[in-house]
């Protein structure tokens, strides 16, 4: 039988105490887990400059954040992007494109092309689960996109694997929550 105050007390109280932990190490280790941190930040940051260059997309990696790109892709999915510019942009094909005004990029389909013989290209694009075209999206005055508006256009996906952002965006408790479960997890896998 367990007592409504027992629950949990079989972890030691030191395990969780972060501030503890950081004062039982002596200079060397501490130099050496802020070096090690240093070390992840700066890997992830090389990681995805890396693939800026090799995509030529400013965000190689995006989630879908709506519903009004459904069937074809959903709230959460993870998208790859490539932004070559040498590539001519075609009907049909999916688009992330920033407007002016908005911070957040939107994913949406081309529905159609306008080339003028200089090479100048504009093009209107819509959400397949959308009724009309995104002229209402476009800043005022705006009727179509120009290849300059492009962050990347879509080359693969993993399906729900970006709703761990959605969800963490919407519910920010959630992210707190997150980390400290990570940082309980760091503390006792080096206990152990």
């Amino acid at each position: 039988m367990v007592r409504a105050g027992a629950v949990g007390t079989h972890l030691p109280a030191s395990s969780l105490d972060i501030f503890g932990d950081l004062r039982k190490m002596n200079k060397r280790q501490l130099y050496y887990q802020v070096l090690n941190f240093a070390m992840i930040v700066s890997s992830a940051l090389m990681i995805w400059k890396g693939l800026i260059v090799l995509t030529g997309s400013e965000s190689p990696i995006v989630v879908v954040l709506s519903g009004s790109m459904e069937p074809a892709f959903h709230r959460g999915d993870l998208l790859f992007l490539t932004n070559f510019r040498e590539d001519p942009i075609r009907a049909g094909e999916i688009v992330v494109f920033k407007v002016e005004g908005r911070d957040i990029p939107i994913v949406h389909r081309v529905i159609k092309v306008h080339e003028k013989d200089n090479g100048d290209i504009k093009f209107l694009t819509k959400g397949d689960n959308n009724e009309v075209d995104d002229r209402g999206l476009y800043k005022e005055g705006q009727n179509w996109l120009e290849k300059k508006d492009v962050v990347g256009r879509a080359r693969g996906f993993l399906p729900y694997v970006g709703m761990v952002t959605i969800i963490m965006n919407d519910y920010p408790k959630f992210k707190y929550a997150l980390l400290a479960v990570m940082g309980a997890y760091v503390l006792l896998k080096r206990e152990s």
